[in-house]
This record gives structure tokens, C-alpha cells and sequence, in this order.
């Protein structure tokens, strides 16, 4: 469901803004920012939902170095004993979430560096109100600097 949501962001944003020969509209402008602090939001709520898998983990392995007969593990490979082998799914669940959270902050990144250089690629026109420009020649064996002063 987040990579659904992930690249359907990723689609609309770009197609919502303006034309081409202008600015960018404001679902870019601002979306990037939108999808920046998401990508971070993600990262954080998997590093939770890690966290949770080492803390289930470790008391699965606390339980089995205090009582190795807790973890025999059946034919099917499943613990026998059916408190070990929730911590063990329990485990795994968080570690998915995480996988997800993680995945998803990794495509809000990515759309958010996606907008971020497409803004700046975009051709913009020159405000009226610059008081100096700076000017760069390139000459037969040397470059030309200079300063051009509007009055």
C-alpha cells in the first residue's frame, strides 16, 4: 500500500504543476517538502518497528539461554513451545513493517531529490530587480570578469 501511495505521488506531482515554460507549480514548489519530511517520518517509524523486532527477538534468545528446552524446534522447523515461537513471529512481523516503512521513506526520498532537481533544471526568467550582474566572457586565451551596472 505505501508503494501505491509512493508512485502515485511520484506521478502526480510533476503532472499537476504549471507548463513547461514557467515556474513550477505549487504542488512541486511545496510537494518536495511534503515528501522530504515523510521520507524522514518513514525512516523514524521503521527504526520504531526495528527496535521492536530486536526487543521481541532478544527476549526469544534471553528464554532459550536461560532454558534450552524452550526452543527445541519441531520437524517443520517451528518452535514447539508456542510462547518461543510467538516471539519469533512476532520477530519477523516487525521486521516486515519495518522492511515497509523503510521502503517507503526510501521512495519519498527519491521523489523529493526528483523534484528538488527538476525545479532547479527548469528554465526561470530573470527578476527585473537584480541591481548588478555578474559578466563571464571567454576570450581567444583568458577569461573576462566584470561587473555590468544597470542606471
Amino acid at each position: 500500500m505505501i508503494r501505491r501511495a509512493a508512485l502515485l505521488i511520484l506521478v502526480a506531482l510533476p503532472l499537476a504543476s504549471a507548463a513547461p515554460a514557467q515556474q513550477p507549480g505549487p504542488l512541486v514548489r511545496y510537494g518536495k517538502w511534503v515528501l522530504a519530511a515523510g521520507a524522514v517520518g518513514m525512516n523514524l517509524l521503521a527504526a520504531r518497528e526495528h527496535n521492536r523486532a530486536d526487543d521481541a527477538f532478544d527476549t526469544l534468545r534471553r528464554r532459550c539461554f536461560e532454558d534450552f528446552s524452550l526452543c527445541a524446534v519441531g520437524p517443520d522447523g517451528t518452535y514447539l513451545n508456542p510462547s518461543i515461537e510467538s516471539l519469533y513471529q512476532w520477530s519477523l512481523h516487525y521486521d516486515r513493517r519495518s522492511r515497509t516503512w523503510l521502503l517507503g521513506g526510501e521512495a519519498a526520498l527519491l521523489g523529493a531529490g526528483v523534484m528538488f532537481v527538476w525545479e532547479l533544471t527548469r528554465k526561470t526568467d530573470k527578476p527585473d530587480n537584480i541591481p548588478f550582474e555578474p559578466e563571464i566572457r571567454s576570450l581567444k586565451q583568458a577569461t573576462g570578469v566584470g561587473v555590468r551596472v544597470w542606471w
